[in-house]
């Protein structure tokens, strides 16, 4: 059943009266006279006569109640003066994220001091724990190592790491300096990782030689080291010894982690910087051309985090967080931001779900008695089909929370996340929102009740809507519509790095004056808001986003291939796979042989989870009379449906081929 199909069931859960009293947001609430939740979302996005209210009020009270720290206060809240294209937040002030997530916690004062910030697994089985003690000191060997390579603020570092717990010190030891991060996938082929570091332009590089996947030892520093031969700028290679494995190493270039950080001084004066000064670049896949950069600030990649963390996600001091992902997706960074703003304990584990067993985050949530579990409803669905014997023996009782972001539920899979593993009362926070605003649109809250799939409604300070084609609210319930923001956010991007030309055309372009998402979006009668797909071409696969024009280059790169068009199919397990129809250099033969080679070969270029699941070779593609591929039709005919107008096609006997090859 999809998502949609699910807005007619009944609600299944219920917060109780203890729940509701005494969560972080009814706090809040209290503390300003607000007698509703859906009061407070009213005065957290509208002008209000008679009470302080509006955007500039709620994001100057989360700061104040969340106990954010700025080095020197802000003048205004906002400047808007310039349209929300380019809103200006924090207007003078002066901060750090890393004083906020570190610094303060780690003082001799502090009664967060020797607190554990990071709890790591590996997958063979090893376990360390970080204090905010230790981490703050290791953060500033880290800011002393960059700077001693004369990185300095505005300086970008890549992070192609794999998951250990040092990737907490770099990335914190980047905002100490003012240094902007670079998180790249580990996952990721040669050719995405070069694509990312040629367009950050990093002088430096950290990566590891390898991790554990499955048993196997997975090396990575063999495809940096192609990477960097193929993007340039890199001067400097730091390598963290994982798996102490015999990997090439270039002397001019590169330095092992432990010579080249942990002999740095442990003391360090964390920089005050600009609230608008970037802290991190995130890539995302547009629908054309390569990817995206999007440019988070210290002040947007601060207080989005730490608000959602609070509020959605209730945080209490007792909290251990557990959310499956990269450093390299945006929920990464997210995760650490969020907690650590509170001094919260996060738990990071390294390898596969299901090894040496599928029972293994079931064993890790026992053994470490992890509060807060946040999986893709694809990571799910493939343990759901384990069976639920997996689930004997592991108590699963100290989970409150659970989460879920990245892809639209079934109803199945809802159901059995929530009965099996949360025990029939642990709520499902499935949030929505993107690498753009590094937090969520919509997401509900643990006062809320939940049907199956649900996201709730708008976030907190989040001006969202549902319109129709002509950017006009929709106005009856179960009403498809395309989700926007009417007004920016302090972690909203207002830029990309390769400049405003793009931003605007990707988000601002659609409608007037209104962000647009890329989702399509609606509400049922009693008001609980649901996702239906995307709104454009990027493809979803198992909550990991790549452009169809990433996959089509990388097949055209191998020499057996002239012209490719890439769509996404509905999967069972990641919810799309990648499809690829392929037109052949001339004298090539047709083969299966070569249909797995191309496949491989898009799974070593971008890496393993959008290695094609289908491949299919044909003789021409549907074009309109100016040559553009319609990929729309390509993929209605691969799944069956209405093709529609084909009075703009050029050759529609094309569809007969592609039809044929399917």
């Amino acid at each position: 059943m999809s998502e949609s199909d699910t807005q007619a069931d009944d609600v299944v859960y219920e917060p109780t009266e203890d729940v509701v009293t005494g969560s972080n947001v009814a706090g809040f609430m209290d503390a300003h006279g607000i007698e509703s939740y859906e009061q407070l979302h009213r005065r957290s996005t509208t002008e209000l006569e008679g009470v302080p209210s509006g955007l500039e009020w709620f994001w100057d009270q989360v700061v104040d109640h969340l106990g954010l720290e700025f080095y020197e206060p802000y003048d205004a809240v906002r400047d808007a003066s310039e349209g929300p294209q380019f809103t200006e937040w924090y207007v003078g002030g002066e901060l750090n994220i890393a004083h906020n997530v570190l610094d303060r916690h780690a003082a001799p004062d502090s009664p967060d001091r020797n607190t554990v910030a990071t709890i790591w697994e590996g997958e063979d089985g090893e376990i360390r724990e970080v204090t905010y003690h230790e981490l703050h000191r290791q953060a500033n060997q880290v800011a002393n190592a960059l700077e001693a390579r004369g990185v300095g603020t505005g300086d970008t570092v890549g992070l192609y790491m794999p998951m250990v717990p040092e990737v907490v010190s770099i990335l914190y030891g980047c905002f100490k300096i003012g240094a902007i991060a670079v998180p790249i996938f580990s996952g990721f082929g040669v050719d995405a990782t070069a694509t990312r570091i040629a367009d950050a332009e990093c002088r430096v590089l950290f990566t590891g030689d390898g991790f554990y996947r499955r048993g196997e030892e997975i090396m990575l520093k063999e495809g940096a080291d192609e990477a960097i031969a193929e993007a340039g700028h890199v001067e400097h290679t730091i390598v963290y010894d994982r798996l102490g494995a015999d990997v090439p190493f270039d002397p001019d270039r590169d330095e092992w982690f432990d010579e080249a950080v942990r002999s740095a001084s442990d003391s360090y004066e964390t920089k005050s910087l600009r609230s608008d000064q970037a802290s991190m670049l995130l890539y995302s896949s547009g629908t054309t051309g390569k990817p995206k950069g999007i440019v988070h600030t210290h002040a947007g990649g601060l207080t989005q985090p730490a608000k959602e963390i609070y509020f959605a996600f209730d945080h209490q001091p007792s909290d251990r967080f557990f959310w499956v992902s990269d450093i390299g997706w945006m929920m990464g960074p997210w995760t650490l931001i969020g907690n650590h703003a509170f001094g919260g304990t996060v738990f990071i584990y390294e390898g596969a779900p299901d090894h040496p067993e599928p029972d293994r985050f079931w064993e890790m949530i026992d053994r470490h008695g992890l509060t807060v579990f946040g999986i893709s409803p694809t990571a799910v669905r493939a343990l759901q089909k384990y069976g639920d014997k997996w689930l004997d023996g592991h108590d699963l009782s100290t989970l409150r929370l659970l989460g879920s972001t990245g892809e639209p539920w079934d109803e199945e899979s809802w159901r059995w996340f929530y009965e099996r593993i949360g025990g029939g009362e642990t709520p499902i926070m499935n949030i929505s929102g993107g690498t753009e605003i590094l937090g969520c649109f919509l997401q509900p809250l643990p006062i809320h009740s939940l049907k199956p799939g649900t996201l709730g409604g708008p976030a907190l300070g989040m001006d969202v809507d549902i319109v129709n084609a002509a950017g006009e609210s929709v106005a009856d319930d179960n009403e498809q519509g395309y989700l926007v923001c009417r007004s920016s956010a302090p972690s909203m991007t207002k830029s990309l790095w390769s400049g405003d030309e793009r931003y605007l055309a990707e988000y601002w372009s659609r409608f007037d004056g209104l962000w647009d998402h890329g989702d399509w979006a609606g509400k049922d009668e009693d008001g609980f808001w649901f996702l239906h797909g995307r709104s454009d071409d990027v493809l979803n696969v198992a909550g990991r986003k790549v452009g169809p024009a990433e996959v089509e280059e990388a097949l055209i790169d191998h020499g057996a291939v002239n012209a490719a068009a890439v769509i996404g199919a509905d999967d069972e397990t990641t919810g799309t796979a990648v499809v690829a129809y392929v037109i052949l250099e001339d004298g090539v033969e047709e083969d299966d042989d070569l249909r797995e080679t191309l496949c491989e070969h898009v799974g070593a270029e971008l890496g393993k989870p959008f290695r094609p699941r289908d491949l299919f070779f044909v003789d021409e593609f549907p074009k309109t009379q100016s040559g553009k591929i319609v990929r729309r039709l390509i993929e209605s005919v691969h799944e069956e449906g209405e093709l529609g107008d084909l009075s703009s096609i050029e050759n529609p006997g094309a569809l007969d081929e592609i039809d044929e090859a399917r």
